[in-house]
């Protein structure tokens, strides 16, 4: 018989599953460092981001929204203003980063006119493209930009041709813009989903594209890279329907001219919008550490093609965030989304992954800036405190607890390494360090609730004081064996 709990139970319940507790996991866990030589080096700019062209040129989005069309929100936003001191200076203290101007609409978007047939198209202006590129030099920025394949019938895949593009390209060259990576098409293997069954374009057809599109991109933009296909991996479906959409593997193994950057998209949850939901994004699936194995596992598929068929490639993760479609309302701008973003950007440095691009830098319920007010979210603060402490050395490290996160990276100074320790319990856990010593600094990002907005330091709110914030003005704390229940720590060790 099932008896209701009283409102008292009930709210005690609740407090208990999202707030950190006092207590002490009995046993210690143990973490062994194998700091004689790297395993892997990932770029300076690893940590980089993205600006989806829906916000940037004003197309359909997610805030507001309840559902999805077409893989895109159902409300319009307007264009995001670029121009603004502190976007800036929020920005300038990511860096250096690369910055990527993608998205579903970047196949349908048309450069600086639209066509007479559609009057309510979605139109990258001149005015856009200047203050994107003034944008990019301020804040010592490099440039991925997605241009459309836009073939929604399978009779014409396999002949694209640069047309459309060339308009925007010899602008940019009169006007000496820099673009250093460029991508052909957005999520070419889910384009059955966006754009009808029809549209779905075969491995060998895109390949074939893709070199056109490398042959034309190149006589503008002689050292810029190529990067593809950026297929998206869903949560344990990987690329879906099989022989479908499976084209990645039999992409890189067609292709006639060799691309620089092997690169795919992946989100570990879907959102609430999403119409199809493999892993729903919840407080639970948030905390499970299954919920992280898929990155790690598909990272590895991909890392064999990649040297299968296109060895002299690197790879990338061109696109991710917490949940597809905008990521989930009041879970994706909390610190719970911290816990996935750390252990996915610790997990790419240690399978290989050269650059990891997050959606969004502004914009979704998954920006880490939020778009109206441009308040950091503690995402935003995690990436802060990484490139400040995660240098491009990486290490691998062993530990004996599940529930325990653990990466390792030499220090961005020198002479120091960063372990990286993420408690996905609630109860705090002693943890026993190898012969690692004392810790010369140490930074622990904790909130009151798993569900709040705001985000502690070392116990102190972050902020931005005239722009200006070091790890300096955070008190150090005690010297403890102890990583506090639901928290994420970084400890710096002489090497």
């Amino acid at each position: 018989m099932l008896t209701a709990l009283s409102p008292l139970r009930w709210y005690a319940r609740l407090r208990r599953h999202y707030t950190a507790r006092s207590g002490t996991v009995s046993s210690a866990a143990h973490i062994a460092i194998d700091a004689e030589r790297p395993i892997a080096h990932i770029c300076e700019r690893y940590l980089s981001f993205s600006i989806d062209i829906s916000v940037l040129a004003g197309g359909y989005w997610w805030e507001g929204s309840e559902g999805t069309r077409r893989g895109l929100g159902t409300l319009r936003v307007p264009p995001l203003q670029l121009k603004n001191p502190k976007l800036d200076r929020l920005v300038t203290e990511l860096g250096p980063s690369y910055l990527r101007i993608g998205g579903s609409e970047a196949d349908k978007i048309h450069y600086f006119t639209a066509p007479d047939s559609e009057p309510d198209a979605l139109v990258l202006t001149r005015k856009q493209w200047d203050r994107l590129h003034q944008f990019v030099q301020r804040n010592d920025l490099r440039l991925i930009f997605t241009v459309k394949y836009g073939l929604f019938a399978r009779k014409h895949h396999g002949q694209w041709c640069g047309d459309e593009v060339q308009a925007l390209l010899d602008y940019s060259l009169a006007n000496d813009y820099r673009i250093d990576v460029f991508e052909l098409g957005n999520e070419l293997n889910a384009y059955w989903a966006f754009h009808g069954l029809r549209a779905q374009p075969r491995a060998r057809d895109l390949a074939t594209d893709y070199t056109t599109f490398a042959q034309h991109v190149r006589e503008c933009y002689p050292e810029a890279k190529i990067s593809g296909p950026g297929s998206a991996f869903w949560p344990r479906l990987g690329e879906t329907f099989k022989p479908f959409s499976n084209i990645t593997r039999r992409f890189l193994q067609e292709l006639s001219l060799p691309i620089d950057i092997v690169n795919w998209h992946y989100y570990p949850f879907q959102s609430s919008r999403s119409p199809v939901r493999t892993r729903a994004a919840t407080v639970r699936t948030l905390l499970n550490p299954k919920s992280f194995a898929d990155f790690g596992r598909y990272s590895q598929t991909l890392s064999f093609w990649r040297d299968n068929y296109q060895p002299q490639a690197v790879l990338w993760t061109g696109e991710t965030g917490s949940a597809q479609c905008g990521g989930q309302p009041a879970l994706s701008d909390r610190f719970i989304s911290s816990f996935w973003w750390a252990d996915q950007l610790g997990q790419g440095a240690l399978h290989g992954h050269q650059v990891m691009v997050r959606q969004s830098l502004v914009g979704g319920d998954y920006g880490l800036i939020d778009r109206l007010t441009l308040k950091p979210r503690p995402d935003y603060w995690l990436s802060w405190v990484w490139v400040r402490v995660m240098g491009t050395a990486v290490y691998r490290c062993y530990h004996s607890d599940k529930h325990l996160r653990v990466y390792c990276h030499r220090h961005p100074d020198g002479g120091k390494i960063t372990l990286m320790i993420v408690n996905l319990k609630p109860q705090g856990v002693r943890v026993h360090i190898g012969e690692a010593g004392r810790a010369l600094e140490r930074f622990s990002l904790t909130a009151k609730r798993l569900t709040s907005r705001k985000i502690y330091i070392n116990g102190v709110r972050p902020k931005l004081k005239k722009g200006e914030l070091t790890l300096k003005d955070f008190p150090q704390l005690e010297h403890t064996d102890r990583v506090p229940g639901y928290s994420i720590n970084f400890w710096c060790y002489r090497q």
